[in-house]
């Protein structure tokens, strides 16, 4: 999930990746692969880089948008997670908010956020000049409310 979003705004090198990560080029080139052969990078054209080395630059495709993520799998928490460690706590915007809905009501407001999250990223990708922002959404049911339903 971090290669994505590295490479949502602009397209990075397999060395580029591993830099910001701090990770080994080796292994970052395995999961980069992977996201290109599932359609969730794209190589871009290849680019000459030091010495007349040849680099592939690589973009998201946007595919994860759109995928469903199984609610046990804490793949986005955890990149969430590692993003949100590197960011200086000042410059975080956070909000947290308990409701009570009944499930049809749960379902329109899903509903009207997607919405306007799709809204949002069609009008950043007409503005790409414009700082990166990141957001992360959770809705789930209130551990410490099991039963009122």
């Amino acid at each position: 999930m971090r290669i994505l979003r590295i490479c949502l705004h602009q397209s990075q090198t397999n060395k580029e990746i591993a830099q910001i990560l701090g990770r080994d080029p080796a292994t970052t080139l395995h999961h980069v692969r992977r996201l290109v052969d599932t359609g969730f990078l794209a190589a871009q054209p290849v680019r000459r880089g030091t010495r007349g080395s040849r680099e592939i630059p690589y973009l998201a495709t946007g595919k994860s948008w759109r995928m469903e993520t199984p609610a046990k799998d804490r793949v986005l928490v955890d990149a969430f997670l590692e993003e949100m460690a590197l960011v200086p706590a000042h410059a975080m915007e956070t909000a947290r908010l308990g409701l009570r809905l009944p499930e049809e009501v749960k379902d329109e407001f899903l509903e009207r956020l997607g919405e306007l999250l799709e809204e949002f990223r069609i009008r950043s990708d007409a503005a790409p000049a414009g700082p990166a922002w990141s957001i992360f959404f959770a809705l789930h049911p209130d551990p410490n409310y099991p039963d009122l339903a």
